[in-house]
């Protein structure tokens, strides 16, 4: 069953409130990289990336380096997107290690 907005949002500000800066900063280097070249310069806003931002976050937990977090990004945006617009694992690479040390830094476990 699909959700309503209100359902939406509500589940949205609670990851940002579970996850803090990560979820913001997140966030924000998926709008900067633009994997999927889906933001047209300053036009879109930054919440453009925050359904993926929100699938992502909660399997970082099961990720041990950058290479893992490459896969989960790319698999999420394959499974957003498609294949074919998510293009290959190697795009998220950048993307991938920048996650990783934002998530090292604000994850001490």
């Amino acid at each position: 069953m699909p959700k309503t907005r209100e359902e939406i949002l509500e589940a949205r500000r609670r990851l940002k409130t579970e996850y803090g800066d990560l979820y913001d900063s997140t966030a924000a280097l998926l709008f900067r990289h633009d994997p999927i070249a889906i933001t047209l310069g300053n036009i879109n806003i930054m919440d453009e990336y925050e359904p993926e931002v929100g699938t992502i976050l909660p399997r970082l937990r099961t990720c041990h380096s950058a290479d893992d977090v490459c896969r989960i990004v790319h698999e999420e945006f394959v499974r957003w997107f498609s294949a074919s617009i998510a293009g290959p694992q190697e795009r998220y690479g950048q993307i991938a290690r920048e996650i990783w040390d934002v998530w090292q830094r604000t994850n001490p476990d």
